[in-house]
């Protein structure tokens, strides 16, 4: 992974975990605990690498869509 990726394409998803992961590492460190440690290291990792639980991008909707597609006419039968 290059500093490229770093340090472009921040949104608030990617702030708000940054933020939440240096919180959490605060409290860990307050506190001495092991497994906020572990959750605020989770969420540091997300924010630096850009990815989510699902991957980079992996349960994202697709923006484009293909108007390549026919509207074909629909029969209907009456039934009685």
């Amino acid at each position: 992974m290059n500093k490229k990726t770093w340090l472009t394409d921040w949104n608030f998803m990617r702030i708000l975990r940054l933020g939440l992961g240096i919180y959490i590492a605060v409290q860990a460190v307050e506190t001495q605990s092991i497994l906020s440690g572990i959750f605020a290291a989770f969420f540091i990792f997300q924010a630096v690498t850009n990815t989510g639980c699902c991957g980079s991008n992996g349960c994202a909707i697709p923006t484009k869509k293909s108007n390549t597609d026919t509207v074909e006419e629909v029969e209907y039968e009456e039934i009685k």
